[in-house]
């Protein structure tokens, strides 16, 4: 379950709160009981650390080969044939 940041704009007071991602978000107050608890926009609760990831880590993978073009699609023309005399 998330932690949620809650603040009240009449008191002041900051609290977190364990809740459920499908809880409706609290509104009143536990220290003034005023209608004025709203949520907060926090920073994340993990840091991504290590190296990440880069363009070569699947290199490969995925490439295909290239398209052929109409001029490598067309096949080499007949050599002359030599004159036996």
């Amino acid at each position: 379950m998330p932690i949620y940041e809650y603040r009240c704009n009449s008191c002041g007071i900051q609290k977190d709160v364990l809740q459920k991602i499908s809880d409706a978000p609290l509104t009143t107050c536990p220290v003034c009981s005023k209608e004025t608890f709203s949520k907060q926009l926090s920073a994340a609760g993990f840091q991504l650390k290590g190296s990440g990831w880069y363009v070569t880590d699947f290199k490969g993978a995925g490439n295909k080969p290239a398209a052929k073009t109409e001029a490598s699609a067309t096949p080499p023309a007949a050599p002359a044939a030599s004159d036996p005399s």
